[in-house]
């Protein structure tokens, strides 16, 4: 079957996914393997293979005490263990039963006790490839001392080949693709060598991946075992097979057992690589014959793979920030650019083609701002850039990277000898931008083990078609092409940062803008505000005089001149309003708004402001009220606080039919002063609520003299206090305005 053929590829990857590995049902014969109940330490569960080696019979042992398998020695060992706060703090259990040395080892999971019972190597001479003694404190100064990762490498599977004996160690590294590469080798001569080759990513599946990750270490003796089965198979109190998942003695998949036979090895030894929680790597030993390495050795091979993930991590680091630093002085010119750019930032990068394509080591760099673009060096045509740009800004990230742009978006197919890779970023502004750069294809041989393009080889199965491990591991030679040179960490970084300084750059930029606009304006409103308000204090003057002068003339004529002069009074006097108005509006929104606050008494205030208002009250039969809670004092500014009140009274009058009420009241609410105005008025539409605060909204209906800035220029005297403005309206319930000033002990 080959992979193209989709529907049986993904039931055979699901087969892979679902083999149990987890849950094999069985463990390898080089031990024992029991489950039990806590705290009475009873046998739920045990390995069959307890007859051959201790010759009692599974069934009978099952629901029996530990004490009764292991005696009161052993099981006070077991006992001990347990109450450590971890089982690696409890001192090694060393026990002899029926003649036989086991180490146990105990571990919990999924609320069952698993004590496994490996058998004890004696006397274990491995073939010292070093020459002399080994000892874990040399070989971990040894990594220490490494100032390369490759040094870092070699010294590692040396080690461990020669404390262990393994015919071959290697260390592994996973790719981002899935395959992965042989970095390390230590070996026999008679051993094929497979430093340097790549390995398919179906060599290791991902839920074994997952297993190595959760794992440090995993132990395969001999592969030609015979797996031993639990009794009984499923947990007594679950009806499910018990989760292997970190039990040393797991049985492992038989298609793993086959493919170290294909590889010419029946015992392996595999030691998980980490950096941080992500699988990096693997160290892997195998030897042609069955090799039972002991559990303290094990333990010191464990050791040196979290070192050397460790030294990976750290020295990874110190390469990232390397790279990174590499970029630092590219980027500060290409930011002094940006800086300098009188227009936008994409112009001032223009301006530095040159240093923007040695930041990314490009063979070509495009250049979008809106209509324009700009190619310099190797680029694909116009017409291609616009159209990756297009398929870029869908997919929505801020930076992309490919090195193999054809295997994602297929067009570029058409053009690798000049952008087979991309790296590109852009700002989220409304018009077309970004910067993307092209490094083209570089043909080269990749050796892998087998050939990666061979149809998927197949086998019956209990539970269906499986995978048949590889039975060839040839060097197979592979033209690699449409791929380019991988952008590196610092490629990354340097489009990340430069995207954060364009974009800082650009936000400066229409922030001055912003800036600027407001200034023009305010400096509009103030020379029209000037230039019209003498003209208009003439008129009104002009008017008072004209009535006066008009007076002495017929009834009628009077009355003609009379009514004219008093609309031009009320023209000039709503022209001087609106320009008042503007005047704070302009402060409020450039924030300027200045208040000066001084000691007030709320009664008097009320006092003079219903000496003001009632009259307008009195026109349209509304009653009016002020009422203040006795003694009650404010720190506020009452020219812009009396603005506030009598725009809020207006209103309610204005809004307020014939007849009908307004009442006004402040009281003390803990630290504040709470002004509330309240009317019988036709109230506001439940929509129109949110909106009765924003600049320029404002009823049409019965106001046709309403700027729309009354209430907002009232907000911003409030909060220029310190204080809230609120408003709550039921339509035919009325409204009420509250607004709150601190209050003056």
């Amino acid at each position: 079957m080959n992979p193209q053929d989709k529907k049986d590829f993904e039931e055979l990857l699901a087969n892979c996914a679902d083999e149990p590995i987890r849950f094999p049902g069985a463990i390898q014969p080089h031990g024992l393997l029991l489950t039990l109940s806590e705290p009475a330490l009873e046998i739920i569960q045990i390995s069959a293979n307890v007859e051959t080696l201790l010759g009692r019979a599974p069934e009978a042992l099952i629901g029996q005490p530990l004490v009764d398998f292991l005696g009161e020695v052993h099981t006070a060992q077991v006992r001990e263990a347990l109450q450590q706060a971890a089982f690696f703090d409890a001192p090694r259990l060393y026990l002899h039963l029926n003649g036989t040395a086991f180490e146990g080892l105990l571990h919990r999971h999924q609320g069952v006790l698993i004590l496994e019972l490996e058998i004890h190597v004696k006397n274990f001479q491995p073939r010292n490839v070093a020459g002399s003694q080994t000892n874990l404190g040399r070989m971990l100064q040894r990594l220490q001392a490494a100032t390369t990762l490759q040094a870092l490498y070699d010294i590692s599977v040396k080690e461990i080949q020669a404390i262990t004996g393994y015919d071959r160690v290697l260390i592994y590294r996973f790719e981002e693709e899935g395959h992965g590469q042989v970095i390390a080798e230590a070996s026999d001569p008679s051993m094929e060598v497979f430093n340097g080759l790549f390995f398919p990513a179906s060599d290791i599946p991902e839920q074994a991946r997952e297993l190595y990750r959760t794992n440090w270490l995993r132990i395969i003796p001999n592969a030609d075992y015979q797996p031993v089965p639990l009794v009984p198979k499923l947990r007594p109190d679950t009806q499910t097979p018990l989760d292997l998942s970190f039990a040393t003695l797991r049985s492992v998949s038989p298609i793993h057992c086959q493919y170290m036979k294909n590889m010419g090895v029946l015992s392996s030894m595999s030691i998980s690589l980490l950096k941080g929680d992500k699988l990096w790597g693997l160290i892997s030993c195998g030897n042609r014959q069955p090799l039972h390495v002991p559990h303290e050795l094990r333990t010191a091979c464990q050791t040196i793979g979290q070192v050397l993930s460790l030294q990976i991590s750290a020295m990874e680091a110190l390469e990232v920030s390397r790279q990174r630093e590499e970029k630092v002085e590219a980027l500060a010119l290409l930011n002094q650019a940006m800086i300098d750019s009188p227009q936008n930032v994409f112009d001032g990068l223009a301006n530095q083609p040159q240093v923007l394509m040695a930041l990314a080591d490009a063979g070509g760099v495009a250049i979008i701002e809106d209509k324009q673009l700009h190619r310099y060096g190797n680029c694909p045509e116009p017409e291609d850039i616009r159209a990756l740009h297009k398929w870029l800004q869908e997919s929505a990230e801020p930076v992309f990277a490919s090195h193999h742009l054809a295997s994602v978006y297929p067009p570029a197919a058409q053009y690798p000898h000049v952008a087979s890779g991309v790296l590109a970023m852009s700002l989220p502004k409304p018009v077309d931008n970004g910067v993307l750069w092209f490094r083209a294809e570089v043909k080269e041989n990749i050796n892998w083990s087998g050939d990666p393009r061979k149809p998927l080889d197949l086998e019956n199965s209990d539970s269906g078609m499986r995978l048949r491990p590889r039975s060839s591991f040839e060097i197979w030679k592979v033209e690699m092409a449409g791929i380019s040179a991988k952008w590196s960490h610092g490629d990354l970084f340097a489009a990340n940062d430069l995207r954060r300084s364009a974009l800082e750059n650009d936000l400066a930029r229409q922030v001055r803008r912003e800036q600027e606009a407001v200034r023009a304006r305010d400096e509009l409103v103030a020379v029209v505000s000037h230039d019209l308000r003498n003209p208009m204090t003439v008129i009104s003057m002009l008017c008072g005089m004209m009535q006066k002068a008009f007076s002495s003339d017929g009834p009628h004529t009077s009355r003609r001149i009379s009514t004219a002069i008093d609309t031009m009074q009320q023209a000039a006097g709503r022209m001087n309003t609106l320009l008042e108005d503007l005047l704070d509006t302009s402060k409020i929104d450039a924030g300027r708004y200045s208040i000066t606050p001084q000691k007030l008494d709320v009664s008097q205030m009320f006092e003079e402001a219903q000496a003001l208002l009632a009259p307008l009250a009195l026109d349209k039969d509304i009653s009016i009220s002020f009422a203040a809670d006795p003694d009650l004092r404010i720190h506020a500014d009452p020219e812009r606080l009396f603005q506030v009140l009598s725009n809020l009274v207006g209103n309610a009058i204005k809004f307020t039919p014939r007849l009908g009420s307004v009442g006004v009241h402040a009281k003390s609410v803990g630290n504040e002063i709470v002004f509330i105005v309240r009317d019988s008025g036709e109230g506001i539409p439940k929509e129109h609520l949110p909106h009765v605060f924003d600049r320029y909204w404002t009823v049409k209906e019965g106001n046709p003299t309403g700027t729309g800035l009354g209430l907002y220029i009232s907000q911003g005297i409030v909060e220029a206090h310190g204080g809230q403005i609120f408003a709550d309206s039921e339509p035919g319930q009325g409204s009420e305005f509250r607004f709150t000033v601190p209050r003056l002990d």
